[in-house]
């Protein structure tokens, strides 16, 4: 499957496979076109990397200072990692 064609395999709607990525020789990766359509992920914009045992995650900062008490340890390491200057 082409992650860039018009709708990503879905198993339920709120989760998808867009294909899958290599990692390049300085660690970098690209987000499939339709990831990055869906989820509104723009040139220059700031992502946070979450990750457990199973594997990391994508999220935006924005997204992800709305979605946590300011009080909690993970939104100060938001905050520390310059994004506490996003607007919210």
């Amino acid at each position: 499957m082409n992650a860039d064609t018009p709708s990503a395999a879905s198993a339920t709607p709120a989760r998808r496979f867009y294909g899958s990525v290599t990692v390049g020789e300085r660690g970098q990766i690209a987000i499939p076109a339709q990831a990055r359509r869906d989820h509104g992920f723009e040139p220059g914009q700031k992502l946070i990397v979450l990750g457990n045992e199973d594997g990391v995650a994508l999220m935006s900062a924005e997204r992800l200072l709305a979605l946590l008490d300011d009080s909690s340890a993970l939104a100060a390491l938001v905050a520390a990692s310059g994004a506490d200057a996003l607007p919210r």
